[in-house]
Protein backbone atom coordinates (compact mmCIF):
# COMPACT_ATOMS: atom_id res chain seq x y z
CA UNK A 1 0.00 0.00 0.00
CA UNK A 2 2.72 2.07 0.76
CA UNK A 3 4.57 1.61 -2.16
CA UNK A 4 0.95 2.31 -4.34
CA UNK A 5 0.54 5.70 -2.50
CA UNK A 6 4.55 6.62 -3.40
CA UNK A 7 4.38 5.79 -6.70
CA UNK A 8 0.93 7.66 -7.10
CA UNK A 9 3.00 11.11 -5.48
CA UNK A 10 5.82 10.66 -7.93
CA UNK A 11 3.85 10.22 -10.99
CA UNK A 12 1.42 13.16 -10.11
CA UNK A 13 5.00 15.17 -9.40
CA UNK A 14 6.30 14.35 -12.56
CA UNK A 15 2.68 15.24 -14.53
CA UNK A 16 2.72 18.07 -13.49
CA UNK A 17 6.52 18.94 -14.04
CA UNK A 18 6.20 18.17 -17.93
CA UNK A 19 3.11 20.64 -17.67
CA UNK A 20 4.76 22.98 -15.83
CA UNK A 21 8.06 23.14 -17.74
CA UNK A 22 8.04 21.52 -21.21
CA UNK A 23 4.72 22.79 -22.47
CA UNK A 24 4.79 24.15 -25.75
CA UNK A 25 5.06 28.10 -25.16
CA UNK A 26 6.31 27.90 -21.50
CA UNK A 27 7.95 31.47 -20.88
CA UNK A 28 11.03 31.79 -19.04
CA UNK A 29 11.56 32.90 -15.43
CA UNK A 30 8.20 30.92 -14.53
CA UNK A 31 10.05 28.41 -11.89
CA UNK A 32 7.91 29.82 -9.41
CA UNK A 33 4.80 28.83 -11.17
CA UNK A 34 2.56 26.42 -8.38
CA UNK A 35 2.25 23.57 -10.81
CA UNK A 36 6.18 23.57 -10.48
CA UNK A 37 6.55 23.95 -7.21
CA UNK A 38 3.56 21.39 -6.41
CA UNK A 39 5.82 18.68 -8.47
CA UNK A 40 8.82 19.24 -6.68
CA UNK A 41 7.21 18.94 -3.21
CA UNK A 42 5.52 16.17 -4.20
CA UNK A 43 8.54 14.44 -5.86
CA UNK A 44 10.62 15.30 -2.31
CA UNK A 45 8.26 13.83 -0.42
CA UNK A 46 8.38 10.43 -2.21
CA UNK A 47 11.58 10.69 -1.89
CA UNK A 48 12.26 11.47 1.50
CA UNK A 49 11.39 8.39 2.55
CA UNK A 50 14.15 7.02 -0.19
CA UNK A 51 17.09 8.75 1.60
CA UNK A 52 15.93 8.34 5.28
CA UNK A 53 16.19 4.20 4.47
CA UNK A 54 19.21 4.62 2.74
CA UNK A 55 21.04 6.61 5.07
CA UNK A 56 19.61 4.11 7.95
CA UNK A 57 21.44 0.90 5.42
CA UNK A 58 24.51 2.80 5.82
CA UNK A 59 24.23 2.95 9.21
CA UNK A 60 23.74 -0.90 8.93
CA UNK A 61 26.13 -1.85 6.66
CA UNK A 62 28.84 0.44 8.77
CA UNK A 63 28.24 -1.57 11.41
CA UNK A 64 28.94 -5.25 10.49
CA UNK A 65 31.76 -4.57 8.24
CA UNK A 66 32.86 -7.98 6.97
CA UNK A 67 29.14 -9.21 6.19
CA UNK A 68 28.36 -6.41 4.45
CA UNK A 69 31.81 -6.52 1.83
CA UNK A 70 30.51 -10.83 1.66
CA UNK A 71 27.28 -9.64 -0.05
CA UNK A 72 28.86 -7.08 -1.96
CA UNK A 73 31.35 -10.02 -3.40
CA UNK A 74 28.32 -12.04 -3.62
CA UNK A 75 26.31 -9.74 -5.80
CA UNK A 76 29.50 -8.97 -8.15
CA UNK A 77 30.01 -13.04 -8.81
CA UNK A 78 26.48 -13.59 -9.24
CA UNK A 79 25.55 -10.62 -11.55
CA UNK A 80 29.10 -12.23 -13.80
CA UNK A 81 28.05 -15.78 -13.50
CA UNK A 82 30.67 -16.56 -11.42
CA UNK A 83 30.37 -18.96 -8.11
CA UNK A 84 32.73 -18.61 -5.12
CA UNK A 85 31.77 -19.88 -1.64
CA UNK A 86 33.74 -16.65 0.17
CA UNK A 87 35.96 -13.99 0.04
CA UNK A 88 38.98 -16.12 1.27
CA UNK A 89 38.34 -18.69 -1.83
CA UNK A 90 37.56 -15.61 -3.79
CA UNK A 91 41.17 -14.17 -3.64
CA UNK A 92 42.84 -17.63 -3.87
CA UNK A 93 41.31 -17.76 -6.97
CA UNK A 94 41.53 -14.49 -8.58
CA UNK A 95 45.52 -13.00 -8.15
CA UNK A 96 45.86 -9.20 -8.11
CA UNK A 97 46.87 -7.37 -11.44
CA UNK A 98 47.89 -4.61 -12.64
CA UNK A 99 44.86 -1.82 -14.77
CA UNK A 100 42.28 0.55 -14.31
CA UNK A 101 38.18 -0.03 -14.13
CA UNK A 102 36.54 1.40 -17.08
CA UNK A 103 36.59 5.40 -16.61
CA UNK A 104 34.10 6.13 -17.85
CA UNK A 105 31.64 4.67 -16.48
CA UNK A 106 29.65 2.56 -17.95
CA UNK A 107 28.65 0.04 -15.33
CA UNK A 108 27.65 3.17 -13.44
CA UNK A 109 24.23 4.34 -14.61
CA UNK A 110 24.20 7.55 -12.79
CA UNK A 111 21.00 9.80 -13.25
CA UNK A 112 21.85 12.52 -15.29
CA UNK A 113 20.51 16.42 -14.60
CA UNK A 114 17.00 16.98 -16.00
CA UNK A 115 16.41 13.62 -16.70
CA UNK A 116 12.88 12.15 -16.17
CA UNK A 117 13.27 8.79 -14.22
CA UNK A 118 9.92 6.74 -13.92
CA UNK A 119 8.33 6.44 -10.90
CA UNK A 120 9.29 2.75 -10.48
CA UNK A 121 13.14 3.95 -11.12
CA UNK A 122 13.13 6.26 -7.91
CA UNK A 123 11.04 3.73 -5.52
CA UNK A 124 13.87 1.19 -6.71
CA UNK A 125 16.15 3.33 -5.07
CA UNK A 126 15.13 2.84 -1.88
CA UNK A 127 16.06 -0.61 -2.02
CA UNK A 128 18.91 -0.47 -4.43
CA UNK A 129 22.98 -1.31 -2.66
CA UNK A 130 24.38 -0.05 -5.51
CA UNK A 131 26.37 2.90 -6.17
CA UNK A 132 24.21 4.72 -8.34
CA UNK A 133 21.02 4.90 -7.11
CA UNK A 134 22.37 4.76 -3.67
CA UNK A 135 24.62 7.50 -3.80
CA UNK A 136 22.10 9.98 -4.81
CA UNK A 137 19.99 9.28 -2.44
CA UNK A 138 22.84 9.60 0.39
CA UNK A 139 23.88 13.16 -1.28
CA UNK A 140 20.05 14.50 -0.67
CA UNK A 141 20.04 13.60 2.61
CA UNK A 142 23.37 14.99 3.61
CA UNK A 143 22.09 18.24 1.56
CA UNK A 144 18.77 18.10 3.30
CA UNK A 145 20.33 18.16 6.88
CA UNK A 146 23.52 20.68 6.23
CA UNK A 147 22.21 23.06 3.62
CA UNK A 148 18.09 22.62 3.32
CA UNK A 149 17.82 25.60 1.07
CA UNK A 150 19.71 23.49 -1.49
CA UNK A 151 16.38 21.59 -2.13
CA UNK A 152 14.74 24.72 -2.72
CA UNK A 153 13.68 24.48 -7.40
CA UNK A 154 15.16 25.27 -9.36
CA UNK A 155 17.68 26.59 -7.01
CA UNK A 156 21.27 24.47 -8.60
CA UNK A 157 23.27 25.14 -10.94
CA UNK A 158 25.20 22.38 -13.09
CA UNK A 159 28.26 22.70 -15.09
CA UNK A 160 29.16 19.93 -17.03
CA UNK A 161 31.38 20.45 -20.75
CA UNK A 162 31.06 17.98 -23.56
CA UNK A 163 33.10 14.96 -22.90
CA UNK A 164 33.13 15.09 -18.86
CA UNK A 165 31.57 12.91 -16.90
CA UNK A 166 28.11 14.05 -15.49
CA UNK A 167 28.45 14.58 -11.92
CA UNK A 168 28.49 11.66 -9.48
CA UNK A 169 25.87 14.06 -7.73
CA UNK A 170 23.18 13.89 -10.49
CA UNK A 171 20.47 12.66 -8.80
CA UNK A 172 16.72 11.72 -9.80
CA UNK A 173 15.15 15.06 -9.45
CA UNK A 174 15.08 17.68 -11.83
CA UNK A 175 12.96 20.09 -10.55
CA UNK A 176 16.33 21.09 -8.51
CA UNK A 177 18.26 22.27 -11.65
CA UNK A 178 18.05 26.13 -13.04
CA UNK A 179 18.39 24.54 -16.91
CA UNK A 180 17.11 22.15 -19.27
CA UNK A 181 18.38 18.92 -19.97
CA UNK A 182 21.36 17.90 -22.34
CA UNK A 183 23.04 21.51 -22.06
CA UNK A 184 26.39 19.68 -21.75
CA UNK A 185 26.20 16.73 -23.88
CA UNK A 186 25.57 16.59 -27.61
CA UNK A 187 23.46 19.22 -27.70
CA UNK A 188 26.14 22.24 -27.62
CA UNK A 189 29.11 19.95 -28.69
CA UNK A 190 31.78 22.89 -28.31
CA UNK A 191 33.02 23.41 -25.01
CA UNK A 192 32.87 26.53 -24.42
CA UNK A 193 29.89 27.12 -25.78
CA UNK A 194 28.73 24.91 -23.54
CA UNK A 195 29.71 26.36 -20.60
CA UNK A 196 28.92 29.68 -21.81
CA UNK A 197 25.17 28.13 -21.98
CA UNK A 198 24.93 26.91 -19.15
CA UNK A 199 26.47 29.78 -17.38
CA UNK A 200 24.34 32.04 -18.86
CA UNK A 201 21.04 30.25 -17.50
CA UNK A 202 22.42 29.96 -14.27
CA UNK A 203 23.10 34.01 -14.49
CA UNK A 204 19.01 34.14 -15.28
CA UNK A 205 18.67 32.66 -11.71
CA UNK A 206 19.83 35.46 -8.78
CA UNK A 207 18.54 32.94 -5.95
CA UNK A 208 20.44 29.92 -6.53
CA UNK A 209 21.84 28.05 -3.61
CA UNK A 210 24.44 25.41 -5.34
CA UNK A 211 27.02 25.69 -8.12
CA UNK A 212 28.10 21.98 -8.66
CA UNK A 213 30.24 20.41 -11.37
CA UNK A 214 31.83 16.85 -11.96
CA UNK A 215 35.15 18.38 -11.12
CA UNK A 216 36.56 21.83 -10.09
CA UNK A 217 38.04 22.66 -13.24
CA UNK A 218 35.17 22.98 -15.04
CA UNK A 219 33.89 25.11 -12.66
CA UNK A 220 37.09 27.29 -12.48
CA UNK A 221 36.46 26.84 -16.72
CA UNK A 222 32.67 28.40 -16.65
CA UNK A 223 33.69 31.20 -14.14
CA UNK A 224 36.39 32.31 -16.68
CA UNK A 225 34.10 32.54 -19.22
CA UNK A 226 32.31 35.29 -16.93
CA UNK A 227 35.68 37.05 -16.76
CA UNK A 228 36.46 37.22 -20.44
CA UNK A 229 32.33 37.69 -21.93
CA UNK A 230 30.39 39.17 -18.60
CA UNK A 231 29.54 41.82 -20.95
CA UNK A 232 28.34 39.46 -24.06
CA UNK A 233 26.08 37.79 -20.99
CA UNK A 234 24.82 40.77 -20.15
CA UNK A 235 23.64 41.24 -23.29
CA UNK A 236 22.29 38.13 -23.73
CA UNK A 237 20.10 38.17 -20.63
CA UNK A 238 18.86 41.62 -21.63
CA UNK A 239 17.80 40.93 -24.87
CA UNK A 240 16.65 37.19 -24.13
CA UNK A 241 18.42 35.79 -26.98
CA UNK A 242 21.72 34.19 -26.99
CA UNK A 243 24.41 36.56 -29.38
CA UNK A 244 24.70 35.43 -32.73
CA UNK A 245 29.00 34.70 -32.18
CA UNK A 246 27.80 32.10 -30.14
CA UNK A 247 28.60 29.29 -32.98
CA UNK A 248 25.74 26.86 -32.54
CA UNK A 249 23.60 24.56 -34.79
CA UNK A 250 20.35 26.36 -35.73
CA UNK A 251 17.78 23.85 -34.12
CA UNK A 252 19.72 24.30 -30.60
CA UNK A 253 19.67 28.06 -30.85
CA UNK A 254 16.47 28.19 -31.37
CA UNK A 255 15.54 25.43 -29.01
CA UNK A 256 17.36 27.68 -26.40
CA UNK A 257 16.31 31.02 -27.24
CA UNK A 258 12.60 29.55 -26.68
CA UNK A 259 13.94 29.16 -23.11
CA UNK A 260 14.99 32.88 -22.62
CA UNK A 261 13.05 36.05 -21.83
CA UNK A 262 14.07 39.40 -22.09
CA UNK A 263 15.56 40.02 -18.46
CA UNK A 264 17.25 43.74 -18.31
CA UNK A 265 17.50 44.24 -14.67
CA UNK A 266 19.55 41.24 -14.01
CA UNK A 267 21.72 42.31 -17.14
CA UNK A 268 22.10 45.75 -15.11
CA UNK A 269 23.12 43.76 -11.81
CA UNK A 270 26.15 41.70 -13.66
CA UNK A 271 27.59 44.49 -15.26
CA UNK A 272 27.20 46.38 -11.91
CA UNK A 273 29.13 43.47 -10.04
CA UNK A 274 31.69 42.87 -12.83
CA UNK A 275 32.54 46.01 -13.30
CA UNK A 276 33.68 45.94 -9.18
CA UNK A 277 35.80 43.15 -10.03
CA UNK A 278 35.79 39.37 -9.65
CA UNK A 279 36.85 39.01 -6.27
CA UNK A 280 34.12 37.30 -4.59
CA UNK A 281 31.80 37.26 -7.88
CA UNK A 282 30.25 34.14 -6.89
CA UNK A 283 28.52 35.67 -3.46
CA UNK A 284 27.91 39.15 -5.05
CA UNK A 285 25.84 37.43 -8.17
CA UNK A 286 24.15 35.31 -6.31
CA UNK A 287 23.60 36.03 -2.39
CA UNK A 288 21.68 33.52 -1.19
CA UNK A 289 24.27 30.56 -2.48
CA UNK A 290 25.23 28.01 0.73
CA UNK A 291 27.55 25.81 -1.57
CA UNK A 292 30.12 25.32 -4.15
CA UNK A 293 29.75 20.94 -5.01
CA UNK A 294 32.67 19.87 -6.98
CA UNK A 295 35.00 16.89 -7.09
CA UNK A 296 38.75 18.68 -5.52
CA UNK A 297 41.07 14.84 -5.55
CA UNK A 298 44.33 14.77 -7.04
CA UNK A 299 45.64 17.77 -9.24
CA UNK A 300 41.85 19.59 -9.09
CA UNK A 301 42.63 20.65 -5.58
CA UNK A 302 44.94 23.26 -7.14
CA UNK A 303 41.42 24.55 -9.17
CA UNK A 304 39.68 24.18 -5.52
CA UNK A 305 42.29 26.53 -3.61
CA UNK A 306 41.99 29.56 -6.64
CA UNK A 307 38.22 29.59 -6.48
CA UNK A 308 38.35 29.67 -2.70
CA UNK A 309 40.57 31.97 -2.66
CA UNK A 310 39.14 34.64 -5.26
CA UNK A 311 35.70 33.78 -7.26
CA UNK A 312 34.19 31.45 -4.63
CA UNK A 313 35.93 33.51 -1.36
CA UNK A 314 33.65 32.68 1.37
CA UNK A 315 31.44 30.26 0.31
CA UNK A 316 31.27 26.18 1.86
CA UNK A 317 32.83 23.57 -0.61
CA UNK A 318 31.48 20.22 -0.55
CA UNK A 319 33.43 17.72 -2.18
CA UNK A 320 30.79 14.61 -1.52
CA UNK A 321 32.54 11.13 -3.59
CA UNK A 322 35.53 9.84 -3.72
CA UNK A 323 35.47 8.26 -6.99
CA UNK A 324 38.59 5.99 -8.22
CA UNK A 325 38.86 4.55 -12.04
CA UNK A 326 35.66 4.77 -12.90
CA UNK A 327 34.02 3.34 -9.59
CA UNK A 328 31.97 5.13 -6.87
CA UNK A 329 33.59 4.10 -3.23
CA UNK A 330 33.22 6.98 -0.89
CA UNK A 331 30.39 9.24 0.67
CA UNK A 332 31.82 12.51 2.69
CA UNK A 333 29.39 12.97 5.56
CA UNK A 334 31.17 15.95 6.80
CA UNK A 335 30.50 18.64 4.42
CA UNK A 336 31.00 21.13 6.72
CA UNK A 337 34.66 20.34 7.34
CA UNK A 338 37.42 21.56 5.42
CA UNK A 339 38.94 18.53 4.75
CA UNK A 340 37.65 16.08 2.47
CA UNK A 341 37.37 12.60 4.55
CA UNK A 342 35.31 10.09 2.96
CA UNK A 343 33.67 6.92 4.52
CA UNK A 344 33.95 3.72 2.46
CA UNK A 345 30.72 2.62 1.49
CA UNK A 346 31.09 -1.42 1.83
CA UNK A 347 28.07 -2.15 -0.41
CA UNK A 348 29.21 -0.42 -3.01
CA UNK A 349 32.61 -2.16 -4.05
CA UNK A 350 34.76 -5.11 -2.64
CA UNK A 351 38.02 -3.57 -1.38
CA UNK A 352 41.07 -5.01 -0.52
CA UNK A 353 44.76 -3.11 0.99
CA UNK A 354 48.07 -3.43 -0.12
CA UNK A 355 50.49 -1.32 2.98
CA UNK A 356 51.77 1.55 0.71
CA UNK A 357 55.32 0.80 -0.41
CA UNK A 358 54.88 -2.74 -1.24
CA UNK A 359 57.19 -3.60 -3.60
CA UNK A 360 56.57 -6.30 -6.45
CA UNK A 361 59.29 -9.45 -4.52
CA UNK A 362 57.45 -8.65 -1.59
CA UNK A 363 54.40 -11.24 -0.84
CA UNK A 364 51.65 -9.47 -2.16
CA UNK A 365 49.23 -10.50 0.61
CA UNK A 366 46.41 -8.00 1.02
CA UNK A 367 43.89 -6.94 3.87
CA UNK A 368 40.42 -6.42 3.82
CA UNK A 369 38.15 -3.39 4.44
CA UNK A 370 37.84 -4.34 8.08
CA UNK A 371 41.30 -4.91 9.17
CA UNK A 372 43.11 -1.87 8.40
CA UNK A 373 45.16 0.41 10.61
CA UNK A 374 44.47 4.45 11.68
CA UNK A 375 47.04 6.25 10.52
CA UNK A 376 48.60 4.34 7.79
CA UNK A 377 48.69 4.48 4.06
CA UNK A 378 47.20 1.60 1.41
CA UNK A 379 47.11 0.99 -2.11
CA UNK A 380 43.93 0.38 -3.26
CA UNK A 381 42.61 -3.09 -4.72
CA UNK A 382 39.07 -3.17 -6.19
CA UNK A 383 36.69 -5.90 -7.27
CA UNK A 384 33.86 -3.09 -8.11
CA UNK A 385 32.13 -4.46 -11.34
CA UNK A 386 31.18 -7.75 -12.57
CA UNK A 387 34.34 -9.60 -14.11
CA UNK A 388 36.57 -7.48 -13.12
CA UNK A 389 38.25 -8.60 -9.76
CA UNK A 390 40.92 -7.53 -7.60
CA UNK A 391 42.55 -4.43 -9.89
CA UNK A 392 45.55 -2.63 -8.85
CA UNK A 393 44.03 1.11 -9.50
CA UNK A 394 47.21 3.11 -8.48
CA UNK A 395 45.06 5.16 -5.81
CA UNK A 396 46.23 5.29 -2.66
CA UNK A 397 44.86 6.46 0.76
CA UNK A 398 45.15 7.02 4.24
CA UNK A 399 42.93 5.52 7.18
CA UNK A 400 42.12 8.67 8.97
CA UNK A 401 39.22 7.14 11.29
CA UNK A 402 36.34 4.53 11.41
CA UNK A 403 32.73 5.27 11.49
CA UNK A 404 31.38 2.07 13.49
CA UNK A 405 33.66 -0.28 12.04
CA UNK A 406 34.00 1.09 8.88
CA UNK A 407 37.35 3.04 7.34
CA UNK A 408 37.23 6.79 6.84
CA UNK A 409 39.77 7.79 3.91
CA UNK A 410 41.77 10.54 2.55
CA UNK A 411 42.95 9.90 -0.99
CA UNK A 412 46.98 10.53 -0.94
CA UNK A 413 48.18 10.17 -4.09
CA UNK A 414 48.65 8.01 -7.75
CA UNK A 415 51.10 5.79 -8.27
CA UNK A 416 50.27 5.92 -11.71
CA UNK A 417 51.05 9.82 -11.61
CA UNK A 418 54.96 10.33 -11.81
CA UNK A 419 57.70 12.44 -13.29
CA UNK A 420 61.22 11.27 -14.19
CA UNK A 421 62.76 14.99 -14.18
CA UNK A 422 66.65 13.85 -13.57
CA UNK A 423 66.16 10.07 -14.11
CA UNK A 424 64.17 9.27 -11.03
CA UNK A 425 60.94 8.62 -10.68
CA UNK A 426 59.00 11.39 -8.34
CA UNK A 427 55.42 11.04 -7.73
CA UNK A 428 53.66 14.18 -9.25
CA UNK A 429 52.33 14.78 -5.60
CA UNK A 430 55.55 15.86 -4.23
CA UNK A 431 56.62 17.76 -7.56
CA UNK A 432 53.43 19.73 -6.88
CA UNK A 433 54.51 20.26 -3.61
CA UNK A 434 58.16 21.27 -4.43
CA UNK A 435 56.52 23.52 -7.08
CA UNK A 436 54.36 25.23 -4.77
CA UNK A 437 57.43 26.14 -2.29
CA UNK A 438 59.54 27.66 -5.30
CA UNK A 439 56.35 29.59 -6.21
CA UNK A 440 55.99 30.82 -2.24
CA UNK A 441 59.36 32.18 -2.81
CA UNK A 442 58.31 34.62 -5.22
CA UNK A 443 57.06 37.91 -3.99
CA UNK A 444 53.14 38.05 -5.29
CA UNK A 445 53.42 35.24 -7.25
CA UNK A 446 50.41 33.26 -7.38
CA UNK A 447 50.19 29.41 -9.09
CA UNK A 448 47.49 29.29 -11.34
CA UNK A 449 47.93 25.95 -13.63
CA UNK A 450 50.80 23.85 -14.74
CA UNK A 451 51.54 20.89 -17.17
CA UNK A 452 55.15 19.10 -17.83
CA UNK A 453 56.14 17.73 -21.07
CA UNK A 454 59.26 15.75 -21.72
CA UNK A 455 62.03 17.39 -23.87
CA UNK A 456 61.82 14.75 -26.38
CA UNK A 457 58.70 15.54 -26.80
CA UNK A 458 59.42 19.37 -27.34
CA UNK A 459 62.71 18.57 -29.93
CA UNK A 460 65.43 20.92 -29.99
CA UNK A 461 63.48 23.96 -28.26
CA UNK A 462 64.20 22.39 -25.45
CA UNK A 463 67.98 22.58 -24.66
CA UNK A 464 70.49 20.24 -25.05
CA UNK A 465 70.82 18.44 -21.62
CA UNK A 466 69.87 14.88 -20.72
CA UNK A 467 66.40 13.93 -21.32
CA UNK A 468 64.52 15.97 -18.56
CA UNK A 469 60.68 17.47 -18.11
CA UNK A 470 60.44 21.15 -19.23
CA UNK A 471 57.66 23.11 -16.89
CA UNK A 472 55.10 25.38 -18.36
CA UNK A 473 53.01 27.19 -15.85
CA UNK A 474 50.34 30.07 -15.31
CA UNK A 475 51.09 32.59 -12.83
CA UNK A 476 49.30 35.59 -11.57
CA UNK A 477 50.74 38.53 -9.95
CA UNK A 478 54.37 37.79 -11.83
CA UNK A 479 54.77 38.36 -15.57
CA UNK A 480 58.75 37.90 -16.03
CA UNK A 481 61.05 35.46 -14.20
CA UNK A 482 64.88 36.43 -13.21
CA UNK A 483 67.54 33.83 -13.54
CA UNK A 484 67.62 33.40 -10.03
CA UNK A 485 64.03 32.48 -9.26
CA UNK A 486 64.14 30.08 -12.12
CA UNK A 487 66.97 28.69 -10.58
CA UNK A 488 65.03 27.25 -7.50
CA UNK A 489 63.13 25.19 -10.04
CA UNK A 490 66.10 23.34 -10.69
Amino acid sequence: MLLLLLAALLGAGLLLLLWARWRPGRAAGRSQCWRLLLGHSLMLGGLGWATSRQRRRLENQTKDVRQSQERCLLRLLKEAGDAEPDSNTFREHHPLKPGRLDKDGSHQPILHPGSLPSPWTLLQSCWALDAPLQGPMLYLDILSKVYPGALTPQATAVFCAPGCPCPATACPLPTLYCMPAGLGGDVVPSRSSALYVQLLFALQEQALRVLKAGLASELHDALAILHANWEGLAEDLASGWLSPQLKLPEGTRYQLDSLLSPNPVRAAELRAECSRGFDGIAQRLWPELQAVVVGESGSEQLYGDTLREQDCKGIPFYSPFYVAAGALLGVNLWPEESDCRYLLCPGWAFCEFLPAGTHSEEPLETVLLGDVWEGQEYELVLSAHPGQYRCRVGEVVKVTGFYHQCPVVEPVRRLSQTLSVRGESIPEDHFCHTLHRAVGMWPGAKLVDYICAESSLLGATSGTSAPHYQVFMELRGLRDLTEGQRYKLR
